[in-house]
């Protein structure tokens, strides 16, 4: 079914980020609850969350 898709020439790979445990998924999610409850969820911290730019351990520091 997908053998007519193909990667066209000069695209690089994003390199796969390592999925963080539980508790750190626990904690991500808990993060950004709190930020929408509090309005501050933007597009932009959401794409870091999920590029992984931003992590909730960061923010605890």
């Amino acid at each position: 079914m997908l053998d007519n898709l193909s990667i066209p020439e000069g695209i690089e790979k994003e390199p796969e980020l390592p999925v963080p445990s539980i508790e750190e998924q626990k904690r991500i999610v808990a993060e950004l609850k709190r930020l929408e409850e509090a309005g501050e969820l933007t597009p932009e911290i959401l794409e870091a969350f999920m590029t992984g730019k931003e992590t909730s351990e960061q923010n605890d520091q």
